[in-house]
């Protein structure tokens, strides 16, 4: 980053916004999709039953606490690279 100028350094760091925008709808509406599908069974009702809305819960717990622990592992693997990198 220090070879950027400044204008070259807010248009990189507009990049990267709109990446991690991008990355997080995709999370959120995967999330959505398969909660909606493993959980909802009852379309008799306009509400979710005690059942489905626990299972949705679980499921949304997971999905997010799966997906931080990759995010960790990504970043570990990152700053493990770039020390190579250094060396």
């Amino acid at each position: 980053m220090d070879a950027l100028n400044a204008k070259e350094q807010q248009e990189f760091q507009k990049l990267v916004e709109q990446k991690q925008m991008k990355d997080f709808m995709r999370l959120y509406s995967d999330l959505v999709s398969k909660c909606f599908t493993d959980c909802v069974n009852d379309f008799t009702s306009n509400k979710l039953t005690s059942k489905e809305e626990g299972c949705i819960n679980k499921c949304a717990e997971k999905f997010l606490k799966h997906s931080e622990r990759v995010g960790q592992r990504f970043q570990e693997q990152n700053q493990l690279m770039m020390q190579q990198l250094r060396r």
